[in-house]
Order: C-alpha cells, then structure tokens, then sequence
C-alpha cells in the first residue's frame, strides 16, 4: 500500500480515486470545490459528478493541496488540460518544500493550445525538467460511468520508463481494470487527446441524422488523421494508434452516451451553439480545447487533418455543418493508406 494524492475530484478523479483505494492504496482527493469535498468525506459519494454511486469509504478528500501531497508515493492528475500548468506550478512549490520525488501519472487528455504540449510535456516543464522517466500516462477506453460500475476495462499505461510503467501497472491493476506497458509515452497522449475531436465530429454527424457507414467512415479516417499528427509532429510510433489508447479510445468515445464530446458534437449537429453546449453540459468537454491547438499545428506544420479543421471551423468560425460536410466528400481524390 501506498499513499496516493489524485489531482481533481471529478467524476474521473472520484472513481479512479475508488479504484485505488479498492486496491489497498490511501488515496486522497483534491479539489477546489468546498461543497464536494465535504460530501465525499461525510457520505463517500459526489453526487456532483455522479449520482447514485459510492466511493471507496477510505477515500479522503481535501482542498489543501500541500495536505494532500504529503507523504504521497504517487500524484495523479485527474484535471482539465486548462488547469494542469497552474496545478503543476503549486504542486512544483510544494515538492520544492518537501524534496520529495513522487511518480507522476497523468489521466489528462488534451493538448494545451499555444503551447501545443501535451500533459507529459507540461509536467516535465513545470515539476521535473531534468526527469521525464517519472511520469507515466494512462489512456484507454474507458469512461468514468462504466468503471465506477466495475465493467471489465483496459488501459494503457505509458511511460519513456519501463519499470515506472510496470509500477503503474501494478498499482492500478484490478480483477476489473487490465492495465497494459506501452513505451510510447507521446502516441498513448496524442491518440487520447485528439479523438475527443474525432468524437465531437460523430456527434455531429448522429445530430445531422447520418448512420452507421458514416460514423465508421469518420472514425477511420479520423484515426488515420490521428495517427498522422502523432507520428508526423509528436514523432510517435504508427503501431501505438492500433491499441488501447488509439483505436480503442476512439471507438468508446465515437460511440458512447457517457462520451461528454460525443454529447456535444450531438447537440450541435442538432442546430445548438457552442456556447449553450458548453455551458449546459456541467463538465469539460476537453475535444473543444485540444481542437484549436491541431488546428494551430495544422496551420504551422501543414498537416492534412480535414476532419479536425472542419470541427475547428465549425465550433469557432461558425461554418455551417452541411457546407463542411460537403467540402469533405467533394475533397481531391487520394490514396487510402498514406502518412
């Protein structure tokens, strides 16, 4: 058993958090939000996020950052990808005060705009410039719903640090979440990153009526627009997008109610705003983010990514779906299989 701090108490953070303390582990919860760390250390639910579900009952939660990192072994960050730097800044201060070393996993998926780094790149920048090997990735289809249900999952966990990796393995691995070593630690973050734009697009398509052949054409040639971008700009391994973290992740998010991007692209494919959408959906929807930094590598490195660019346009240049749909099948015939 070790002494574990997760970073974010939302639904991912929550369940996630349970999980490890099913696991033996003494977990505890940040978060920034009075009211759900109250409810989580009174009645072991956060009902916030989830209803009708219990926490692990030897999970803690608090909103003093420097409580919850003392002593841990492990620091998970659970956060929106807007959120990670300023997190990672106060908890390098805190690490600072103490000399402590704790392995650092990341849950996050997005690519921070601007910057265009992903989480891992952010958590070396900010808390450990001179050890990436301490920070490992997990990513995988999975959604906060089903696990919380104890429905049988697999992850990838993926670090540039064998054993670190295999410490996660470890750590995580349950009679009903799989955890599987992946050394590509930039191609498990950008597959799970960029199909939340992906996921936004088949949305759209179920809200514009369209069917089955049209979702599996989106997600194919979503992951071939995934793949591109990881191998191209993240110099990431091609065979990483066939896994867990690729086209697994891709699929559940393409293809679940529980996929808070898949809810929104459905919503605006029904004629809704980004504006109301995100201001209704109650939580992060991380595609809407990550889709305006491909667009800035798209424009910077000329990486084809139609799909990505038309989701961009759409949610921020308020081009009309039928008119990009249009555009995308009458596109210059191409090859299938290229990079």
């Amino acid at each position: 058993m070790i002494k574990i701090a997760v970073l974010g108490n939302g639904s991912w953070g929550s369940v996630l958090g349970s999980m490890l303390a099913d696991n033996g582990n003494d977990v505890t919860l940040y978060g920034n939000i009075d009211s759900v760390n109250e409810e989580i250390n009174a009645h072991h639910t956060n009902s916030h996020y989830m209803k009708d579900w219990k926490l692990n009952e030897n999970t803690k939660a608090t909103g003093d950052l420097e409580a919850a990192l003392d002593g841990a072994e492990l620091v998970l960050f659970v956060l929106p990808t807007k959120a990670v730097r300023i997190v990672a800044k106060n908890v390098r201060k805190v690490l600072d005060k103490t000399a402590a070393k704790p392995l650092l996993v990341t849950a996050t998926k997005g690519i921070e705009p601007g910057s265009k780094k992903l989480i891992s790149e952010i958590l070396t920048e900010e808390i450990y410039p001179d050890d990436e090997d301490k920070i490992v990735a997990i990513s995988g289809p999975s959604h906060a719903e089903n696990v919380a249900q104890k429905d049988l999952t697999a992850i990838a966990c993926a670090s540039t640090n064998e054993e670190n990796a295999k410490r996660v393995q470890e750590l995580f691995s349950n009679d009903y979440v799989r955890f599987y070593t992946n050394d590509d630690l930039v191609g498990v973050e950008v597959g799970g990153a960029v199909k939340n734009v992906i996921a936004i697009a088949a949305g759209i398509l179920v809200g514009q009526g369209y069917g089955d052949d049209a979702k599996a054409a989106l997600m194919t040639r979503g992951l071939a627009e995934i793949t591109r971008l990881g191998v191209q700009y993240f110099g990431a391994k091609p065979m990483t997008f066939s896994g867990l973290s690729g086209i697994g992740d891709l699929i559940v998010t393409c293809t679940s109610v529980n996929s808070r991007n898949w809810r929104a692209g459905k919503q605006i494919g029904e004629g809704k705003t980004l504006d109301y959408v995100l201001k209704n959906m109650g939580q992060v929807v991380e595609g809407a983010t990550t889709v305006k930094a491909v667009h800035e590598l798209c424009e910077e490195k000329g990486i084809d990514m139609p799909i990505s660019e038309a989701i961009y346009r759409v949610l921020y240049e308020d081009a009309d779906v039928d008119t990009e749909i249009k555009k995308m099948m009458g596109r210059e015939p191409k090859p299938e299989i290229r990079l």
